[in-house]
């Protein structure tokens, strides 16, 4: 299992990430998925077994949970990651494989045992889990990130903007996919990653404590989004 690292989550405002990204811009650099001033987009595709446990113990607050997710940036098919992200209180730690268009077309279709054939341990997992726990996909969750780094402890600072969740479809490839907002406007989440500390100069620009720390899950905010617009 690889280093885990810390992760916190905020809820902030428009006004609160205006200030932050202009003081941010001038000292660390843009991740390499950055395609405009805005970011790069993200599509995924989560998964959850027949119980949704995945959903609920989030709400339960369990210690440790787990998620297993397809994902892809900026609509493209050239990088497809099936990815499992372990995470242990505020700890976590990711877990990704690279696989083709067809391999994710397979999974879509309940053929995963080529999984089996991968030297690859998020691979053997998620295997395990569709066979035991009869894991499906349940929702896609849409969101443009703004992400800033720092070699220094692997500091990674996003900005996750005009979060939605998939409502007509489970392929992340659907041309067609209607979204529906999942977090309303003017909010925005602001995620802070490193791995032993956070560097003083980042900490004093950040002003964290000022800011509202939440257990923010996009999956359940996307999952419980579906779900009310399905009741509707």
């Amino acid at each position: 299992m690889k280093k885990l690292r810390h992760e916190l989550k905020f809820y902030i405002n428009i006004s609160e990430y205006e200030l932050l990204r202009e003081k941010l811009q001038i000292v660390l650099k843009r991740d390499k998925h950055t395609v405009n001033d805005e970011g790069y987009h993200i599509r995924s595709l989560y998964f959850d077994n027949v119980y949704d446990n995945d959903l609920y113990e989030k709400n339960y607050g369990i210690y440790r949970r787990k998620k297993f997710r397809i994902r892809i940036y900026n609509h493209s098919d050239s990088v497809i990651k099936l990815e499992k992200k372990n995470r242990f209180g505020e700890m976590i730690n990711k877990e990704s494989l690279s696989i083709s268009k067809d391999e994710y077309q397979r999974l879509l279709e309940w053929d995963y045992d080529f999984l089996q054939d991968k030297n690859n341990q998020t691979a053997k997992d998620f295997y395990l889990y569709m066979r035991t726990q009869h894991m499906s996909p349940k929702v896609i969750v849409d969101y443009v990130r703004e992400a800033y780094m720092e070699d220094i402890e692997d500091v990674r600072i996003t900005f996750d903007k005009y979060l939605s969740a998939g409502v007509n479809s489970v392929d992340i490839f659907e041309k067609n996919l209607v979204t529906v907002e999942a977090l309303k406007y003017p909010f925005m989440i602001m995620e802070v990653k490193f791995n032993s500390y956070l560097p003083d100069y980042i900490r004093d620009i950040l002003q964290l404590d000022s800011h509202h720390r939440s257990a923010i899950s996009k999956y359940v905010i996307c999952r419980e989004q579906s779900m009310m617009y399905y009741k509707q």
